[in-house]
């Protein structure tokens, strides 16, 4: 098992959610109660190769990896937002989870300076800003307004410098040109929890210019990650099937769904159910690819040796 096997957590519940969205029930409940049976499952496991792998924090890819709980915790939370004891426990988890690691993950940075960085991103380094999101929207939920549009805006900045560093690599080594990983496809991801996040703000704050430029802001989001889409799939539809790519797709779905409801227009409700169904389609597929264990499955798409 790897510290990224959450991710399979995230995408499972982001697709639950977007069956909810689109009225699909049981496929929303079916997919809910995978997910919540998974997490507990998932940290057993991973206490278990900590202590027998030795996992090591100082990595980057490690530290970076674990966000996949924080950010599992925080959409099992959205998923289950009617009930509020549950916001607490999940919302608590994540909050937790996200104290521990980030000042890890912002020292190994510092030691590392820009051109060390560089050198190491790849797509899954968005996965401190997905996790970011998922806390403002459990903040939103709380009613925890202040904190919500801390987090929703650390997110933002977190989302510029990973991907700075991503594309920084990806400008200077051809290699990764050629062979796009899937963990890629958290850099339309990343966007997509953003705008998910600033809908629920904007929904939960009073009328005002700063609830307007909140909403802007959300609309440029989604535009971004639906420019993202195109050079995704010229260059990294042959991986497609990993929870890497599933997840995108399904919160893709569900925020293009969140814009539907903001602007009333009914095409978006249609490209959103195309993306639920296509999310849906690849995690069936990514399912029956996951057989082989934790151990051996790509779950992040990263490089399977050390990484510093």
């Amino acid at each position: 098992m790897r510290p990224d096997a959450f991710a399979a957590v995230m995408a499972t519940g982001i697709v639950s959610i977007a069956a909810a969205d689109h009225g699909h029930g049981r496929v929303s409940a079916a997919l809910a109660v995978l997910a919540v049976v998974a997490l507990p499952v998932l940290m057993v496991l991973a206490a278990k190769s900590w202590r027998r792998d030795g996992w090591d924090l100082r990595e980057m890819d490690t530290a970076v990896g674990l966000f996949t709980f924080v950010a599992a915790c925080a959409v099992l939370a959205a998923r289950f937002s009617d009930h509020e004891a549950a916001v607490w426990v999940l919302g608590t988890m994540a909050v937790l989870g996200w104290v521990s690691l980030t000042p890890i993950v912002v020292s190994r940075m510092w030691r590392l300076r820009w051109g060390g960085l560089r050198g190491r991103a790849h797509g899954a380094w968005e996965l401190v800003s997905v996790a970011t999101s998922g806390l403002a929207i459990v903040f939103t939920a709380l009613g925890i307004l202040f904190w919500a549009i801390v987090f929703w805006l650390l997110a933002l900045c977190w989302y510029l410098v990973m991907t700075s560093l991503v594309v920084g690599r990806i400008g200077a080594d051809p290699a990764m040109r050629r062979d796009v990983p899937p963990d890629h496809w958290i850099l339309m991801g990343g966007l997509a929890v953003s705008t998910l996040a600033g809908d629920h703000l904007h929904h939960a704050l009073p009328p005002g210019p700063f609830a307007d430029a909140v909403e802007h802001v959300t609309i440029g989001t989604w535009v971004l990650a639906t420019l993202w889409i195109v050079p995704l799939l010229c260059v990294g539809w042959r991986r497609v099937r990993a929870w890497p790519a599933v997840f995108p797709l399904g919160m893709y779905a569900s925020a293009t769904f969140a814009m539907y409801r903001e602007t009333g227009w009914r095409w978006l409700d249609v490209v959103s159910a195309i993306a639920f169904w296509i999310a849906l389609a690849v995690w069936l597929l990514t399912v029956l690819r996951w057989r082989d264990g934790f151990r051996r499955s790509p779950v992040v798409g990263v490089p399977s040796g050390p990484a510093t």
